[in-house]
């Protein structure tokens, strides 16, 4: 960097943007913020020259260098009024986060930022600062911590009345508490995030962000039908936006349709106009579980889990819905395999089966457990023996019922001689 400065003109603005290199054009943005002018027009030239230089800094990935930036900024941001500053350390909060591998960077800039607007009390600055901490904690599982913060941010938003923030954080907050498992706190959450924003004007990313969020917590009651309705809301408001979440929303779409046995209905929304748009791993994956669950094929499913890991097993959301589909799939193809015989080999219904021998025993133990069907496992002979099923004598049920109205009857004749007494 060099230690003369450049005239705050549109000039050198014009003369960073005419550079060939980006190291040179970066030199000189830095040089137009060490003019000392204080001057309206001079502020206003130094704005454009920090966000010209956020966006090099971000596409250079110099994470460092743009957490440098805004404590060299500090001084000036006394100068312009505080909306502004918080749009701009905004924006450079968002620069750093679009770099990869920098979420351990991003915390401990959000924390370093929330002294420094304790500090200067920039409440407003603060609590946005802090709604995005809570975030990146939640991003890299930090779940108490997030909380912890979160909290006390709740309270304070709510005096101020700060209704748009109050959504954004109440949104948050049932992230949080989905992941924790906590689903009637989660669902609260969420409720309250509804509440606010009906008294004001949400924009469309935000009310994507609360359907989508809605449809997860309905999926996660088994409410698939309710849950495809909000994934199909969430779908068209980031579609129109071009947000990246609108292809979560469709694969979520998809999960819906799997798990109500419609996986035929998935090849047709992927061929149409907005499948079509998205094309890419995320429907592919999908797709192969819609095929696999059609041909009710154990095999292709666990081909389709291996093949798109990344779009399966390590979506939290997809990955517990599968599990479950997963787990149903493999009972019933189990009891429809052992339902011919009184006593199996283990080895041989996992030929059949297509499947590792210890999984299969595995499974079968636990079926056996849970009374899903009368048996035990010979393990010294490697067998499983099929026991039928215990034929119920119908004159117990039929005798508790006697007694059941023998009983009524009793407590009917005793009010009736209370009645008498009186």
């Amino acid at each position: 960097m060099s230690t003369s400065y450049l005239p705050a003109t549109t000039d050198s603005i014009a003369q960073a943007l005419e550079a060939k290199a980006p190291t040179e054009s970066i030199s000189i943005y830095y040089r137009i913020l060490e003019n000392p002018s204080s001057s309206p027009e001079s502020i206003r030239i130094k704005e454009q020259a920090i966000a010209n230089l956020s966006d090099l800094l971000k596409e250079e990935q110099r994470a460092e260098e743009l957490r440098s930036l805004l404590t060299q900024l500090r001084p000036f941001f006394a100068l312009i009024p505080k909306a502004k500053t918080a749009k701009i350390v905004r924006g450079i909060i968002d620069a750093v986060s679009k770099i990869p591998n920098t979420s351990d960077l991003q915390i401990s800039l959000c924390k370093e930022m929330v002294q420094w607007t304790r500090a200067e009390k920039r409440t407003f600055l603060r609590q946005r600062v802090e709604a995005r901490l809570a975030y990146l904690l939640m991003e890299t599982k930090e779940y108490s911590e997030a909380l912890n913060l979160l909290s006390g941010l709740i309270k304070e938003v709510r005096r101020l009345d700060d209704k748009l923030l109050l959504v954004d954080i109440n949104i948050l907050e049932s992230k949080l508490h989905f992941a924790l498992r906590n689903l009637p706190k989660a669902k609260a959450a969420l409720t309250a995030a509804r509440t606010a924003a009906n008294a004001i004007y949400v924009p469309p990313a935000q009310q994507g962000t609360i359907d989508l969020q809605s449809g997860i917590l309905h999926a996660e009651e088994k409410d698939y039908k309710t849950a495809y309705s909000y994934f199909f809301e969430a779908f068209e408001a980031f579609s129109a936006l071009d947000d990246k979440q609108a292809v979560c929303s469709l694969k979520y779409m998809l999960l819906c349709k799997i798990m109500v046995n419609q996986a035929d209905d998935v090849a047709g929304i992927i061929s149409a106009k907005a499948g079509m748009k998205y094309a890419g791993l995320e429907l592919d994956a999908m797709k192969a579980v819609a095929d696999a669950h059609a041909k009710r094929s154990l095999k292709l499913f666990e081909i389709a889990l291996q093949s798109y890991n990344a779009q399966l097993e390590e979506d939290p959301v997809v990955h517990r819905h599968l599990s479950s589909l997963y787990d149903t799939l493999l009972e019933q193809n189990l009891c429809r395999l052992i339902e011919p015989f009184s006593r199996v080999e283990i080895a041989h219904v996992a030929d059949l089966i297509e499947l590792p021998l210890d999984h299969v025993e595995k499974k079968l133990s636990q079926m056996i457990l849970d009374k899903k069907f009368a048996g035990t496992l010979d393990q010294g002979a490697g067998c499983l023996i099929i026991f039928d099923d215990p034929k119920t004598d119908a004159i117990y049920p039929a005798t508790l019922e006697t007694i059941s109205n023998i009983g009524k009857v009793v407590d009917s004749l005793y009010v009736r001689s209370a009645k008498i007494m009186a």
